[in-house]
């Protein structure tokens, strides 16, 4: 099916180019959207009527939409999830959750404008792109974590392994030194009963024995 696009479309072309694409697609995404109109020749005369109309429009919500990019272009934000220790996620964090999140941290940001190639499953920062304006694309960070006090240690860089093997390692240690603890008790006690076993009265045979 053959339509005129009223504004770029990522991987379709730009605003003014008549493509051809699956009827699905085009009843389902762009002419409900009013992303695109049906390459109709009444459509095309039309469209060139309004031509100069899009462009201005387009031109001043891609500025918008710069603007807000510019703040918003490397932000890290921070998602508090159950997860196992290997950090599998219990569940999965969606362009919803990313979307909440900014928008939560003073971003409008819509559900539609996140763009996931895979929902994130596991504990870490991952890099999510979010479609201000059909022009406009930035990149912002989900920090995705057990606690806020994770969350922490992986922006200052440590993976959830690293933090793993910290824990097990600071567990063994503690460990060690709790034997360490009762041996060296194990041990004063030892030198407690020798030094009471030499320092027990002897009994005195020279005592007189009554007659």
């Amino acid at each position: 099916m053959k339509v005129i696009l009223l504004e770029r479309v990522a991987k379709l072309g730009q605003m003014g180019e008549v493509v051809d694409v699956k009827p699905g697609h085009a009843r389902n995404f762009l002419l409900p959207q009013g992303k695109a109109l049906s390459a109709s020749d009444a459509n095309i005369k039309a469209f060139e009527g309004r031509k100069a109309q899009l462009e201005a429009t387009n031109l001043e919500t891609r500025k918008e939409a710069e603007a807000m990019g510019d703040k918003l272009a490397g932000q890290q934000f921070i998602i508090i999830r159950s997860a196992s220790d290997s950090g599998a996620l219990y569940g999965s964090v969606t362009t919803r959750d990313a979307a909440d999140v900014a928008t939560e941290n003073g971003f409008t940001v819509a559900r539609g404008q996140v763009i996931l190639q895979a929902p994130i499953k596991d504990l870490g920062i991952h890099g999510v792109t979010v479609r201000l304006h059909p022009e406009v694309e930035v990149e912002i960070e989900l920090n995705v974590a057990r606690s806020n006090e994770e969350a922490e240690l992986q922006a200052a860089g440590k993976s959830i392994q690293e933090l793993a093997a910290e824990e097990e390692a600071a567990a063994e240690f503690e460990i060690s030194e709790l034997f360490d603890d009762l041996g060296a008790a194990a041990d004063d006690f030892g030198s407690d009963d020798e030094g009471a076993s030499a320092e027990a009265p002897k009994s005195d045979d020279s005592e007189e024995q009554p007659a």
